[in-house]
């Protein structure tokens, strides 16, 4: 729905795909796709995400969700997309650049789900690769980072098939199943 729209961006952020994957930014329209692939996969995903709300898969957090997504566009503080199959059809989950910074760092943090029934069939590997290119060409980042759990053995093969290279550990890094937890520390840098 166009209404949810911020007014104030000049140039949204573009649709982008590859011969696997479309990804694009999130409007109303893609709730009921939203709401039921996040309902089949909670099992899925909660040992890898903060702990969700109450109200987390009703309509009404969803159109919050997407204000405020619009807003971080806006702002120029994130970039969310939503990853379908290549026809643009079938939601098959997420990512999102966030924490932008820009002056002398030029960085974002990359983050991302994948629906359970989607797992290891390449939608993420060529998500990444898009939402990287988009960084670099079009946001003029200098540098993605991304962290995950130290035993999420899919997410680090992902980010090394992706070119991100492994940092180091951060203690208590991000609150994840309501517990703060250590994460291992990746980036790509463009060029």
């Amino acid at each position: 729905m166009a209404f949810l729209r911020s007014p104030f961006v000049a140039d949204p952020p573009p649709t982008l795909q590859d011969g696997r994957a479309l990804i694009r930014v999130p409007d109303m329209a893609d709730y009921e796709q939203w709401a039921a692939l996040r309902a089949q996969s909670r099992d899925f995903l909660t040992p890898w995400e903060p702990i969700w709300p109450a109200n987390d898969l009703t309509r009404t957090a969803f159109r919050s969700r997407i204000r405020q997504y619009w807003r971080d566009i806006d702002e120029d503080m994130a970039y969310p997309y939503f990853i379908f199959d290549r026809g643009g059809e079938v939601l098959v989950g997420a990512l999102t650049l966030s924490n932008v910074r820009r002056g002398v760092a030029q960085t974002a943090t990359l983050g991302y789900w994948i629906g359970q029934p989607h797992v290891r069939k390449g939608y993420m590997t060529s998500a990444v690769g898009l939402i990287c290119d988009f960084s670099f060409r079009h946001l003029g980042l200098h540098r993605v980072e991304a962290a995950c759990l130290p035993h999420n053995t899919p997410s680090i093969g992902l980010l090394h098939k992706c070119r991100f290279a492994y940092e180091g550990q951060a203690r208590g890094y991000l609150k994840i199943a309501g517990e703060w937890r250590d994460h291992l520390l990746f980036a790509r840098l463009s060029g």
